[in-house]
């Protein structure tokens, strides 16, 4: 008999898969943000603005890496760089209007997808699995030392 950890390996791998199945314009049109906009600007709408270095320290990369993302994030107007709302020397990027409205938008897709796919489901399922998601991620990020922060 297989392990469970060989089942969860192999179960999350096939979730990465379907995500556009749950996302209804990701397979129609590729999305309107790419999966690190999406994160980053997650990041950025909990936290507030972010420099550089907060963002490293927060996803674990690379400063080159983020610099590459937030320039590609700048060019699309998805998010403005600021100066430090609290006076520090960093400058700090605010996600744009332009930027929530995408994000919005992917998210309420990603929510309507979800819904769909929770069609069958008990809302005390849903929630159950809400549930051992959110452990299963906060073992991680406890393990990676970079926590996220949750509404």
């Amino acid at each position: 008999m297989e392990k469970p950890v060989g089942r969860v390996e192999f179960e999350t791998m096939l979730l990465g898969r379907h995500s556009h199945l749950y996302n209804p314009r990701t397979r129609a049109t590729g999305g309107r943000l790419d999966r690190s906009a999406y994160v980053v600007l997650s990041r950025i709408q909990m936290d507030g603005p972010m420099s550089i270095g907060q963002l490293s320290d927060a996803f674990g990369l690379d400063a080159s890496t983020l610099n590459r993302q937030t320039a590609a994030m700048l060019r699309a107007g998805l998010v403005e760089r600021i100066p430090d709302p609290d006076g520090g020397l960093a400058r700090k990027f605010r996600i744009s209007a332009e930027g929530e409205h995408q994000l919005d938008a992917d998210r309420a897709d990603y929510t309507g997808g979800l819904e769909k796919v929770f069609s069958d489901w008990a809302p005390e399922d849903v929630a159950a699995f809400a549930d051992y998601l959110q452990r299963f991620n906060g073992d991680i990020e406890r393990l990676e030392g970079h926590p996220w922060p949750r509404p």
